[in-house]
């Protein structure tokens, strides 16, 4: 048998068993927030809190990040997900670490059907997409999560059995030093696909009949490929079906095959194999070293409801969609910047339990649309019926000739900030504003991220307002989490330079014009001519109709 080289594995990161105070307890201690599930949309959510200076308990079973073996898992982060790690305090290291990329190529064959470049409609300070291996990023958001110091991070601590009681949610938790029982006003389940806790309450997760499978296999060459994301409708190296390439940090390539749904996991997985693939790729001479070879399967899965009673699902746990596009790791990270400020308004008692039930409102219609997105991606790249074989043919004869056919090949539509439908908090919709590059009146510089990082309040944009709707506007809205700022004029209010983009951007730039921005960055509402009261007005309404100091 060839011998193949394998890179040494990387060196994760352990943290220590602490037994908790509970042991030492015949009391049941209750807490205001349990989350479940240190991946990327558990630690997103404690570190979130852990910013707004909201306490929470977060449990995870092992005492690392990633998984034993060290497999890149998740590795595209989206221009949304990045703004949040930029307001989290940890865009730096990711930015630093891994690759920036906006450039791709689809093949058919030999031959390349279809490109773009996802920066041509960016205005915002991160870039469109970063490829850094997924245990990397939890990395850093564990050590971010450590620094702020609010958050009872508990490793090694299994969630044995989940009960819901009238008013919060008892869990029973083992540990090495054994176990404990403790209650929760909220819990959030972030434990993934098979989440237990969803098995244990016997929610149903509507879970797709076919899997679909991909042998993964990461990789150092020893000449470097092109820093694009390449991918290939119908590889003649992969027998007919879709590849991915893309690098990551630490000069290792991550390339995606899928495989047929009845393979042999174990065998397709051998170096030998994956060797054999990498030769008919990229040439017989071609010099490389595995870093990490492993199968990769999923089932769609769909929760109707992302909250039930005191328990909420994020990520995984509430929704599984084709990799195609990036759609599934971003959408869960999502998930935990749309429900922190949520969570954080209400243990500060200036949001009512309602708005809560904007969380469901707004990310499972999202999720839903993500499952349409990438289910009809994975029907194009493997299509089911002979019609679909010939449809898939001549979209892409044509979209060698013609740029109208190019939009129709469908190797993954990639992950953007989804728009939310109207909903009581949100009359008209919401649409995300990218972190835009902003100046204050003095010239001094600034971003909507950095605005947004100092305490839990919304962000009112005034198109030069007079001194008198300013001091009313204050008046008004005292009691609110409203952070109200000018742009241009001399109002009196800290004031942004008025800027084209910024007034485009958000879809109105004239005096007297108003923007709600949500602590989550979402455009909330959007007033012609704004008075003090129809400011306020529209604040409560997006805190769902919540008057509370």
């Amino acid at each position: 048998m060839e011998n193949f080289a394998f890179a040494p594995a990387y060196e994760l990161p352990v943290w220590p068993f602490t037994p908790p105070p509970e042991l030492n307890s015949a009391k049941v201690v209750r807490h205001p927030i349990v989350i479940v599930g240190a991946g990327p949309s558990g630690l997103t959510l404690a570190c979130d809190l852990a910013q707004r200076g909201v306490h929470a308990v977060l449990l995870d079973e092992d005492d690392t990040v990633g998984v034993r073996g060290a497999s890149s898992r998740g590795i595209c982060y989206a221009q949304k997900s990045l703004e949040i790690f930029e307001r989290l305090g940890v865009y730096e290291r990711i930015a630093a670490k891994g690759i920036t990329w906006s450039f791709g190529r689809t093949f058919s064959g030999e031959q390349e059907v279809y490109n773009f470049n996802l920066q041509a409609n960016s205005v915002s300070r991160q870039p469109p997409f970063i490829n850094l291996q997924q245990f990397y990023v939890e990395w850093f958001l564990v050590e971010r999560i450590l620094e702020l110091g609010r958050t009872d991070v508990r490793w090694k601590s299994r969630v044995t059995r989940v009960e819901q009681l009238a008013d919060g949610v008892r869990l029973d938790i083992e540990t090495p030093a054994g176990s404990y029982t403790i209650e929760a006003d909220r819990l959030i389940d972030a434990t993934g696909a098979n989440s237990p806790i969803r098995a244990q309450l016997g929610i149903e997760a509507h879970a797709s009949r076919s899997t679909d499978r991909w042998c993964i296999s990461d990789v150092r060459f020893r000449k470097p490929l092109p820093t694009e994301r390449w991918t290939w409708v119908d590889a003649p190296f992969n027998e007919g079906r879709g590849v991915w390439q893309h690098l990551m940090a630490d000069g290792v390539w991550r390339i995606d095959y899928q495989m047929p749904e009845d393979c042999d996991t174990a065998h397709i997985s051998k170096p030998e194999v994956a060797g054999a693939r990498l030769r008919e790729q990229l040439g017989p001479d071609v010099e490389f070293e595995f870093v990490w070879i492993g199968p990769y399967g999923y089932r769609d899965h769909l929760l109707d409801s992302f909250r039930h009673g005191r328990v909420f699902f994020i990520g995984d746990a509430a929704h599984v969609v084709s990799p195609f596009g990036a759609r599934g790791g971003n959408s869960g990270i999502q998930d935990a910047a749309n429900l922190g400020w949520k969570l954080a308004l209400v243990a500060q008692g200036k949001a009512g339990d309602a708005l809560l039930d904007s969380y469901d409102a707004e990310r499972q219609p999202a999720a839903a649309q993500n499952l349409q997105v990438t289910s009809r991606s994975a029907r194009f790249l493997a299509p089911r019926s002979p019609a679909e074989h010939t449809l898939r043919r001549a979209v892409v004869a044509l979209a060698a000739r013609h740029p109208f056919a190019r939009a129709l090949v469908n190797t993954g539509r990639m992950s953007v900030a989804n728009d939310y439908p109207p909903a009581p908090a949100l009359p008209e919709g919401g649409r995300t504003v990218q972190n835009l590059p902003l100046r204050w009146a003095d010239g001094r510089g600034t971003t909507l991220m950095q605005l947004l990082d100092e305490g839990t309040q919304c962000i009112g944009l005034w198109f030069a307002p007079t001194r008198e709707q300013a001091l009313a506007a204050l008046d008004a809205s005292a009691a609110l989490p409203l952070r109200l700022l000018a742009v241009g004029g001399d109002s009196g209010l800290p004031t942004l330079q008025a800027d084209e983009q910024l007034a485009r951007h958000l879809g109105i730039g004239h005096a007297g014009g108003f923007v709600l921005v949500r602590p989550d960055a979402y455009r909330a509402a959007v007033l012609t001519q704004a008075t003090p009261e129809a400011i306020a007005a529209a604040l409560r309404t997006a805190l769902a109709h919540d008057t509370a100091p």
